[in-house]
C-alpha cells in the first residue's frame, strides 16, 4: 500500500514538472496526524521554485483519488498527511513486495569458514546475517541457492596438515581415524595454534609450511591426503554447528575442485587472452601475472605469483565466473550432509572424483550476494573488476559484496567463558583470533547460552520436566544469539555480552520471543486456534475502529498497521541488504504488543464485539510476528 501511495506522489510530481523526483514518506508521530506523511512539497519547492504550501494541494488531490485513502490533510507549511481506510490498508499488505524482481536464481554465499578448526563466535555473525538475508529474499519470492565456499587448499589447512604430519607423526589414515571423534575440530583448533607459534619461532617450520602448502595445491602426498581428511571432517563439523542455530546450505564449493577441474586454468586463459592480466617486464612483480588497476596501491594486483601459485583472488575469479554461468566448465557434485529424516534438504559438495547421478542444478545465477567481512572489500572489488573486463559492466552489477563488521566480547563475558588473560582492544573489548588461540568456539558459546537459559527457565517454571526445560532453553539461546547478531546494522561492530543477550527485557531475542508467547497464551485463553494464514480483516473494521475512544483506536490501529507491514519491512531489508531493518521492525512490534497486553484485556473483555476486535488484533500480530522472527531464524518457544 505504501509503495502505491508513493508512486501516486511521484507521478503527481512529474506532472508538476519534476520527473524522476525521489519521493520519501514518513510515519507521523501520532495516529491523530495520519497514517502516512509526505514532506515531498519541501523538496519540490527547490525544483519548481514555488512555495511548499502551493505545491502540497497538487499532491493531496492526487492522493484523494485513491480508493484506499479516507482523507488527506495539509498541515503546517506543506506536509501532506494521509489517513487510510483501515480494512483496505490491511488487505493490501498481505503480499510482500520484492524491491528488485530479477528472474533466475539468486545465490547467497555465506559463512565460508576455513576448514582447519572449530568455528568461533565471529563466524556466527556471518552465518546469521547470511541465513537471515537468504530467508528474507526467499520470503519475497526469489529463487534462492545458499552456497558455502570451502578453502581447502589454503595455508590454514596446510598448517594443520603440517601439525599432524610433522608434530604428531600422523598419516592420512591416522587423521581419518582421529576425525571420527565427536569434536575433531577442537583438536584441530589447538593444533593450529601450536603450529602457528612453531612457524613464528622456527625458520625450518616456515620452510615446511611452504612445502605443505605446495603439496596441497599440487595434490602431493602426504599433504593432499591429510589436508583432505582434515578439511572434510572439519567442514562436516561446521555444518553440524551451524545447524544448531538453524543455518543450512545447499552447496559447499571447494577450492580444491576449482583448481583440479581446471576452472582456474580456463579463467586464466580468458583473462590472458582478453588482456585483463599481463606479465611485467620489470619491477617487483617481475615473473608474476598482474592486473593493472587503480584499485591497487602500486597500480598492479598480483593474480599469479612468480612461483606459479594462484592467489586467493585468482581462484575467486574462477569461482565467481562459474556462479554467474560465464565459465565453460562444470563441477561434479556429491551429496555430503543430510539434515535429518524430517528435512528433505541436504548439503551437496563439489568433487574432483566421481559425482552422484542427477544432482540438483547449481550456479548460473542472475545475482550473487557474497557475505564477507569488511576487511575483504578490496579483494572483492578486484574480483568484480576482473569479471567486468572479461564480459561487461552489467555482469559486474550481478555480484554484490554484503559487507559486515566483526564481533568482540566484553571483559565480563571473557571472564565467564574462561578466557582470562586475553588481550583487550580499544574500549576494553576482546577480539577473537584463531591463530593466537584467543576466541570462543561457537559450540562452547552456544552451550554457555543454553546453560544460562536453562537456569532462567527453571527459575520461572519449576514445574517443567527436565526435557521440557532443555527444549525451551535451546530455543531461547538460539533466539538470543540470532537476534544479537542482526540487531545492529551490519556495518557496526558487535560487542557481545552474555548476560545482556539473555535478558528478557530490552532489545534482546528473549524479549521478542516473549511477545509471541504472550500472544499465543491470549489466543489459548480465548479458545482461538493459532492462525495458519494472515487473518482477514472484518468487513466493518473501519466502523468498529471509529466507534472506539481515540486512545484505544490509535493503539490498536498502529499495532495492526505495523504488524501488517512485515512485507514492507522485509522489502526494505532486501533493498538495503541488511536484516537489521527487519530486526528493528520485530523489536518495535514487540514493544507495541506488550503495551497493548498491559492495557487491554482480550479473553475477559465482556463486550463481544470489542473482544472479537481485540482478538483479531492479537491474531494478526501473532501471525506476522512469528513469521518475522522466522525470517531472522528466531524460534518461538512454547513457554518462557
Amino acid at each position: 500500500m505504501l509503495s502505491v501511495l508513493e508512486e501516486v506522489v511521484r507521478r503527481a510530481a512529474a506532472e508538476a514538472g519534476a520527473p524522476g523526483f525521489d519521493v520519501v514518506s514518513e510515519a507521523p508521530p501520532s495516529p491523530a496526524l495520519g497514517d502516512v506523511a509526505f514532506p515531498t512539497a519541501f523538496g519540490l519547492a527547490r525544483v519548481l521554485r514555488r512555495p511548499p504550501r502551493a505545491i502540497a494541494p497538487l499532491l493531496a488531490n492526487a492522493l484523494r483519488e485513491r480508493p484506499e485513502v479516507a482523507r488527506v490533510e495539509i498541515a503546517g507549511p506543506g506536509y501532506v498527511n494521509v489517513f487510510v481506510r483501515r480494512r483496505a490498508w490491511l488487505a493490501a499488505a498481505e503480499t510482500p513486495r520484492d524491491p528488485e524482481p530479477v528472474d533466475g536464481v539468486h545465490i547467497v554465499e555465506h559463512t565460508s569458514i576455513n576448514p582447519n578448526k572449530a568455528a568461533h563466535i565471529g563466524h556466527l555473525r556471518n552465518a546469521a546475517l547470511g541465513d537471515s538475508f537468504a530467508r528474507i529474499l526467499r520470503y519475497l519470492g526469489r529463487d534462492i541457492e545458499v552456497q558455502n565456499y570451502i578453502d581447502d587448499t589454503g595455508v590454514q589447512v596446510a598448517d594443520v596438515a603440517l601439525g599432524f604430519h610433522a608434530l604428531r607423526g600422523a598419516s592420512a589414515a591416522d587423521v581419518r581415524e582421529l576425525a571420527r571423534a565427536p569434536r575433531f575440530d577442537y583438536l584441530c583448533w589447538d593444533l593450529y595454534t601450536e603450529v602457528s607459534r612453531w612457524v613464528e619461532s622456527d625458520p625450518e617450520a616456515a620452510t615446511l609450511r611452504r612445502e605443505a602448502l605446495h603439496g596441497l595445491e599440487h595434490d602431493e602426498e602426504p599433504w593432499a591426503g591429510i589436508g583432505a581428511a582434515v578439511a572434510e571432517a572439519v567442514a562436516r563439523r561446521h555444518l553440524e554447528t551451524m545447524d544448531r542455530i538453524g543455518v543450512r546450505y545447499d552447496l559447499l564449493a571447494c577450492e580444491k575442485t576449482i583448481v583440479r577441474l581446471s576452472f582456474w586454468d580456463r579463467a586464466f586463459e580468458l583473462l590472458r587472452d582478453a588482456g585483463a592480466i599481463r606479465r611485467p617486464d620489470e619491477g617487483r612483480n617481475l615473473g608474476c601475472w598482474v592486473m593493472e588497476t587503480p584499485l591497487a596501491q602500486d597500480g598492479q594486483k598480483v593474480i599469479v605469483r612468480s612461483n606459479g601459485t594462484v592467489t586467493y583472488v585468482g581462484k575467486d575469479i574462477a569461482y565467481q565466473m562459474w556462479q554467474l554461468g560465464l565459465l565453460d566448465r562444470e563441477f561434479r557434485f556429491r551429496r555430503f550432509f543430510d539434515y535429518g529424516e524430517a528435512a528433505s534438504r541436504a548439503a551437496w559438495i563439489t568433487t574432483d572424483g566421481e559425482g552422484d547421478a542427477d544432482p540438483p542444478r547449481f550456479g548460473q545465477a542472475a545475482l550473487v550476494h557474497h557475505v564477507i567481512d569488511a576487511r575483504q572489500a578490496y579483494p572483492q572489488q578486484i574480483v568484480q573488476e576482473s569479471v567486468a573486463r572479461l564480459t561487461s559492466e552489467s555482469d559486474r552489477e550481478r555480484t554484490r559484496h554484503f559487507s559486515y563488521e566483526m564481533v568482540s566480547l566484553t571483559p565480563a563475558t571473557v571472564a565467564a567463558l574462561g578466557l582470562a588473560g586475553a588481550a583487550a582492544g580499544d574500549g576494553g573489548a576482546v577480539e577473537v583470533s584463531g591463530r593466537k588461540g584467543v576466541g570462543v568456539k561457537a559450540d562452547d558459546f552456544l552451550d554457555a547460552l543454553i546453560e544460562r537459559a536453562r537456569g532462567e527457565v527453571a527459575q520461572r517454571n519449576p514445574e517443567l520436566e527436565a526435557g521440557q526445560r532443555d527444549e525451551v532453553a535451546r530455543d531461547i539461546a538460539v533466539g538470543a544469539l540470532r537476534y544479537l547478531m542482526v540487531r545492529v546494522t551490519k556495518n557496526q561492530p558487535i560487542v557481545f555480552d552474555l548476560e545482556e543477550a539473555l535478558a528478557f527485557d530490552g532489545a534482546t531475542g528473549p524479549y521478542l520471543q516473549y511477545a509471541a508467547v504472550r500472544a499465543r497464551k491470549i489466543l489459548g485463553r480465548a479458545a482461538a486456534p493459532l492462525p495458519e494464514r494472515l487473518p482477514a480483516p472484518p468487513p466493518d473494521l473501519d466502523e468498529q475502529m471509529a466507534a472506539l475512544d481515540e486512545g484505544e483506536a490509535g493503539d490498536l490501529w498502529v499495532l495492526l498497521r505495523e504488524a501488517a507491514g512485515l512485507g514492507a519491512a522485509a522489502a526494505r531489508a532486501a533493498e538495503h541488504e541488511d536484516p537489521q531493518v527487519l530486526a528493528r521492525w520485530a523489536y518495535e512490534g514487540a514493544q507495541r504488543f506488550n503495551a497493548f497486553y498491559h492495557r487491554y484485556p482480550v479473553a475477559t473483555e465482556p463486550a463481544p464485539a470489542l473482544r472479537a476486535l481485540r482478538l483479531f488484533v492479537v491474531e494478526t500480530f501473532f501471525f506476522q510476528h512469528r513469521l518475522g522472527l522466522g525470517l531472522l531464524g528466531i524460534p518461538v518457544p512454547w513457554r518462557m
